[in-house]
């Protein structure tokens, strides 16, 4: 009987010391996943943190950008033709580039040829330009008749299967434009920094406009720019840079500003907004933002 006990009390010991070493390892996996959580979030948290960083610099530039267009010195003043500026902002390197509504092609005002030009510069054959713009005009005008190099009336949306017709009204947004029929996405993602609703204007402002609209007006787009942008010994524009009819290069106050802040770990983040300057009346603002894009991408 003692012996058994003995060896009972043996296996008891042995369980024993099993289900310790089981509590150990449980033990230690709770340990190492709640070690694991707490590095996982507090690496998100750098990550969201150094977002808001990033961000915060890349609005920072758009706003400092607004400062700059306004000054009275052209010495100091940034051009908003689409040019690069760069910029230090709280350890950020901030490249900005401003670029004026009335420098683009109002696809409310632009009339078929000019927009044609526009469209065929990024590679459309010239068929296929002129029935898009057709279209683009049949999109805002009030009547039914499609343009005589072809166009898109209600009858052309429904043939092709869409669900709605032309709208026979003004576009309220450039992105509107992907409604229009024989619009994709690839076409419009090029010709969309070109485009505006905002200026009003049959003609674009050749002194601001950007390479591919000076090109679509039957310019040199490459030859203008780099004369734009040719840097002078007084900082001024070159002399007879743009010896054109029509050419103000006075500020329309609407603003397309695209900011990209770089972090000096590589976190980066971008604002792209069309803004208005002086906050369209209302008390307190400096501008009223018309167009609201940003985001932010680690590196």
């Amino acid at each position: 009987m003692s012996r058994s006990r003995a060896m009972a009390h043996a296996g008891a010991q042995g369980s024993a010391l099993i289900l310790v070493l089981w509590l150990i390892v449980l033990l230690t996996a709770l340990v190492g996943g709640f070690a694991l959580a707490a590095r996982t979030e507090n690496l998100q948290g750098r990550v969201l943190t150094r977002g808001i960083v990033a961000s915060n610099a890349a609005r920072a530039g758009m706003e400092y950008a607004l400062t700059r267009v306004a000054l009275p010195d052209p010495r100091l003043q940034w051009r908003p033709d689409g040019r690069p500026y760069r910029w230090r902002y709280g350890g950020a390197q901030v490249e900005v580039r401003v670029t004026d509504e009335n420098g683009k092609l109002d696809i409310n005002q632009a009339d078929p040829q000019t927009l044609a030009a526009l469209i065929q510069g990024e590679g459309i054959e010239a068929a296929d330009a002129a029935r898009l713009a057709g279209a683009i005009v049949d999109w805002r005008d009030a009547d039914t008749l499609s343009q005589p190099s072809g166009g898109g009336e209600d009858a052309d949306y429904a043939s092709a299967g869409l669900p709605y017709g032309a709208k026979d009204g003004d576009f309220e947004g450039v992105a509107e434009l992907l409604q229009v029929i024989g619009m994709t996405p690839e076409l419009y993602a090029r010709l969309e920094p070109n485009l505006t609703v905002y200026s009003g204007r049959a003609r674009p402002d050749p002194a601001v406009a950007p390479a591919a609209v000076l090109n679509a007006l039957g310019l040199d787009g490459a030859d203008l720019v780099r004369r734009r942008e040719a840097p002078s010994p007084d900082g001024l524009p070159e002399a007879g840079a743009l010896p054109l009819a029509g050419v103000t290069g006075a500020g329309s106050g609407t603003y397309s500003i695209d900011s990209r802040a770089r972090l000096a770990d590589g976190r980066e983040s971008r604002l792209r907004t069309v803004v208005r300057v002086g906050g369209g009346g209302l008390p307190g603002m400096a501008y009223m933002p018309l167009r609201w894009e940003e985001g932010a991408s680690p590196r």
